[in-house]
């Protein structure tokens, strides 16, 4: 077992080399192969979901850790089914961005199609069991299979035809937010609050923002492969003033959800960030620099990405603060039921 292989993939999407991935063990290549360093937004999402039930002391421990299991693998076989399916077509090659900023198995020949394809059953498995059992705990009822039917949508045609259509970006913000934490929510505590999905969009936004970034990024490779993502649609311009919206305005839909009293002011702690954003915001303010920056890492997740990194770790500190003060939030509505009511 090669622990500080998995260590380093959970940070970043490491390189390896042909000769170094055949001494890997299978838990290592199934970490590269998912690309298992972004895994981390989903888990938020789930740890909120499990916040939100808490609040409401509604929370289960086994259903939360199902919940929380199956979208991780969820999201681990869609990453699997994206490099299959744009492999396939032609799109993934090495002069492709995909191939640049971290390996992709299948264009690197350090698996074969037929290799992808198990590595996809078995996590899309796994991700389907957890969805089975939390269907049984809701007594199989209908929203829950609306739920897992547009989580199955979105994991199968979120690469082609949703991405090539300019739809991509609005699904991760649909995936992130309503459908992982708002039906995350339900699925623990079989109730629909629509102030719960309301407060699911400042961290979606942020993982939107990720997205946005890396089609920015890939703008002219994916033109020039007729790859329709929403920035292809509007222009690097505007797309680099939408990010910067979406950055933004998670503050103002926190002020917003405080000034109604469905949060306390401990959710502020989210501010901590804006320092962070004051750092970002300036990259995103002009174009793409047509060469690396002195102090811009280069690989694994760096160049030739830009903005994707950028907004990649910003997102990681929000979304952190985020959690913190949700969970400030809930454990002083346990300790004082009438504060800021």
């Amino acid at each position: 077992m090669n622990f500080a292989m998995w260590n380093k993939a959970l940070k970043v999407i490491p390189q390896v080399s042909r000769e170094e991935w055949n001494h890997l063990d299978f838990v290592s290549k199934w970490l590269i192969s998912t690309r298992a360093a972004v895994l981390v937004m989903t888990l938020i999402s789930a740890m909120l979901a499990g916040l939100f039930a808490i609040r409401d002391n509604l929370f289960q421990p086994l259903p939360w850790l199902a919940l929380a299991f199956g979208l991780i693998m969820a999201h681990a076989s869609n990453n699997l089914f994206n490099d299959y399916t744009d492999y396939v077509r032609g799109v993934d090659q090495k002069n492709y961005y995909r191939a640049m900023y971290g390996p992709q198995p299948l264009v690197d020949r350090l698996m074969t199609r037929r290799q992808n394809l198990t590595y996809f059953v078995i996590t899309v498995s796994l991700a389907l069991a957890s969805g089975l059992y939390l269907a049984w705990y809701n007594s199989f009822d209908t929203l829950i299979w609306t739920l897992v039917g547009l989580g199955a949508f979105f994991l199968l045609f979120y690469t082609w035809p949703l991405k090539h259509m300019a739809l991509g970006e609005v699904a991760v913000v649909i995936v992130w937010g309503p459908l992982m934490i708002g039906g995350g929510y339900y699925v623990l505590t079989h109730n629909w609050d629509w102030n719960v999905i309301w407060a699911t969009l400042p961290y979606a936004l942020g993982v939107t923002t990720v997205i946005f970034g890396k089609h920015i990024d890939k703008l002219e490779a994916d033109q020039q492969k007729n790859i329709r993502t929403l920035p292809v649609l509007i222009g690097e311009k505007v797309a680099r003033q939408m990010v910067t919206g979406m950055m933004i305005l998670p503050y103002f839909l926190l002020a917003y959800l405080v000034a109604t009293k469905y949060f306390t002011p401990l959710i502020l702690i989210g501010l901590i960030a804006i320092p962070r954003l004051l750092q970002v915001l300036p990259a995103f303010l002009k174009p793409k620099p047509a060469a690396r920056p002195q102090d811009f890492p280069d690989g694994q997740g760096g160049w030739p990405l830009y903005f994707a990194p950028l907004a990649f770790g910003y997102n990681r500190s929000f979304g952190t603060l985020f959690v913190l003060g949700l969970i400030a939030d809930v454990l002083i509505r346990l300790l004082l039921p009438t504060f800021w009511r």
